[in-house]
């Protein structure tokens, strides 16, 4: 049994009884909605629909980033142990944690000089950081050391493709990600943006497509252009939605119609309050493994 620690943290928009079963310790984000603080636990003390309901209805939501201490806090019982670890950040290019999370470490090598700690910034987001995270949990199981398994992570994680498309601008125009003009009309004409992760790690708008169905569909070319071996790809894919299941259902029966040596059955995960925060009910987001992503 290979003595460290694979963690992660709750962004990676997985689901608590994932972690608990792969044995994934992860840190909680925070968040604010309507006044009143909340972890981050994967809808343990707000499930998605009621967050989602709660957002719709008018209630204010924020997201703070986890801080240096919090990082110390996380990782010293298991340096305590005699355990090393390895853990995986969210995006660099969407938030600072991943800094904080190596300035902890640095902090901690000092007190632990024979322990090893690897931060990993997965230039990923939501279950794309998440399908990363599954892919490393994999080899650890397989018996892959800490050394080897960081050197995957690095080699790998642009390799994991983040494709994903919102029917409703409403909180992108709060966001400021997209003018009110622009909003307006798109909500009006039912232009849906398609956007997808570049190799900064950062958030792309790339076609802009109208209807439902042709954005679903524009979406799982998107799988058939960049996935390793096209239409006979075989490794697995994930989704991710913001309280519109319906669509990620249909997205993932046109991929697993699509796809048919894909490694089982699509994987559909609800999007946490940290990335709902920021993109409001109405997105779904599919991750594969595939060539190397782009500016």
């Amino acid at each position: 049994m290979n003595d460290y620690i694979l963690s992660c943290c709750s962004s990676c928009d997985l689901s608590a009884e994932y972690f608990e079963r792969r044995n994934i310790p992860a840190l909680y984000f925070r968040y604010e909605l309507g006044g009143t603080l909340y972890l981050d636990d994967m809808g343990k003390s707000v499930p998605p629909e009621e967050f989602y309901r709660r957002m719709l209805e008018g209630e204010d939501t924020r997201t703070s980033q986890l801080g240096i201490c919090e990082y110390e806090d996380f990782f010293e019982p298991f340096l305590r142990q005699g355990k090393d670890i390895l853990h995986v950040s969210l995006s660099s290019g969407l938030s600072g944690t991943s800094n904080s999370a190596k300035l902890a470490a640095e902090s901690l090598l000092e007190t632990y000089p024979d322990r090893k700690i690897y931060i990993v910034d997965s230039l990923g987001a939501s279950s794309g950081f998440g399908f990363l995270v599954d892919s490393l949990a994999d080899l650890r199981d397989q018996g892959t050391g800490i050394d080897e398994l960081y050197g995957y992570a690095e080699a790998n994680k642009l390799h994991v493709h983040h494709w994903f498309f919102s029917t409703d601008l409403t909180f992108y125009i709060r966001g400021g990600r997209v003018t009110k003009t622009e909003g307006a009309i798109g909500n009006l004409l039912g232009i849906c943006p398609l956007l997808n992760m570049d190799s900064d790690g950062l958030l792309i708008p790339r076609e802009k497509i109208r209807g439902r169905k042709k954005v679903c569909a524009r979406t799982v070319e998107k799988m058939v252009e960049h996935a390793d071996d096209g239409k006979n790809y075989a490794g697995k894919c994930f989704l991710s939605h913001s309280d519109c299941y319906e669509d990620a259902r249909y997205v993932a029966d046109l991929i697993e119609a699509t796809f048919p040596n894909l490694d089982g059955t699509v994987q559909i995960f609800p999007i946490g309050a940290t990335i709902g925060s920021h993109t409001g009910p109405g997105t779904v987001a599919l991750f594969f493994r595939g060539d190397l992503r782009g500016k």
